[in-house]
């Protein structure tokens, strides 16, 4: 016989699509049907503290449903998670160009490596086990770069040439992961983010080399007569990012395009990229503040600059330590000769 609706206990209620109820533990458990990959729907279940909470779940995703996004099988592997999670969530929540760099992770390293993998019976050895091996493997041999090059010099031809990830790639790919996962706890299909169990240790930052101001000005000399002039100097003087400088157009900076040779070569070799450390080492050592540095160069976080940029800082503090010194140690009276012993801690702005 079926119970009427008035006869229905208050713990238990029948909606359009879902039913919210009581569980014996205390909790409230929302169950509902919502679209899935393959354009099939299945029944998820989410849970609560209250009623309330419990509910605004179930809506949440019947909403996401109706609007044509589906809700990933758990019991589906890690690589149609990855997929999801890219075209559906981390599409709205990254900056374009961050988005891009996630992709380009995933397609590379992650769906290779661990997409077989079921995203429920993914556990802290497989995440282990699989940097561990990326971090020996040869790039050129496991992505196929060295086959696809028209004269072999890696594995094709013989001889490995050890080309292997660096600890800040490889801690990047890890982060990547982390998101992911952490949004599928989010979302309780998954108890616990397994990414987060590992541990890849702390990546020393790169070195590199800046300019000095006399290097500076010497690098801003020699390529005055060079068609790209005005990239070089606005990227010393700004801090911008390659990709950043490369996209802008002369009528973007107003300047009159000019071409000419280089007669003479001044300075060692370095990284484009280093012009950019360089201009804010070139700052730091001007006085001008870590926080004013890090919205300059457009970064997130001051700590990513303080670190990288500590060794500067220290050298500063120290020279700072030694002219405290030598102002105490001074007699009197007695004046420095601004030709004699250390040059003052001001140096000569870059103009």
């Amino acid at each position: 016989m079926t119970a009427l609706a008035r006869d229905t206990p208050a713990s238990r209620r029948v909606r359009a699509n879902g039913t919210v109820y009581q569980r014996k533990d205390g909790r409230w458990e929302a169950a509902g049907y919502v679209l899935a990959p393959g354009d099939t729907r299945k029944r998820v279940r989410v849970y609560g503290i209250t009623r309330k909470e419990a509910l605004a779940k179930l809506t949440e995703k019947v909403a996401a449903s109706n609007r044509g996004v589906p809700v990933v099988s758990v019991q589906g592997s890690l690589a149609a998670y990855l997929t999801y999670w890219l075209e559906n969530v981390a599409v709205h929540q990254l900056r374009e160009t961050t988005h891009t760099r996630y992709t380009a992770c995933t397609n590379r390293y992650l769906i290779p490596g661990l997409g077989k993998k079921k995203l429920t019976k993914l556990t802290a050895k497989d995440v282990r086990t699989w940097l561990n091996q990326l971090r020996i493997t040869c790039q050129c041999c496991t992505r196929g770069l060295d086959a696809a090059r028209s004269q072999p010099r890696c594995c094709a031809a013989g001889t490995c040439c050890g080309k292997r990830l660096s600890p800040l790639t490889l801690a990047y790919i890890h982060s990547v992961l982390k998101s992911a996962l952490e949004h599928a706890v989010r979302e309780e299909e998954i108890p616990r983010n397994v990414a987060r169990n590992v541990r890849t240790g702390t990546p020393r930052p790169r070195r590199f080399e800046p300019l000095t101001a006399d290097e500076g000005r010497q690098f801003l000399a020699a390529t005055s007569g060079h068609r790209l002039h005005a990239l070089f100097e606005l990227a010393l003087r700004t801090g911008l990012r390659k990709g950043e400088l490369l996209g802008l157009r002369w009528e973007d900076l107003d300047n009159s395009s000019s071409t000419a040779s280089i007669r003479r070569a001044h300075l060692r070799q370095i990284r484009f990229h280093d012009l950019r450390h360089s201009t804010a080492t070139l700052l730091l050592e001007q006085g001008v503040e870590l926080v004013v540095i890090k919205e300059l160069l457009g970064r997130a976080h001051i700590g990513a600059t303080a670190t990288v940029y500590a060794h500067v800082r220290l050298r500063l503090q120290r020279d700072a330590v030694d002219l405290l010194g030598r102002t105490l140690g001074q007699p009197s009276g007695a004046t420095t000769d601004p030709d004699d012993g250390d040059p003052p801690l001001c140096a000569t702005p870059v103009r």
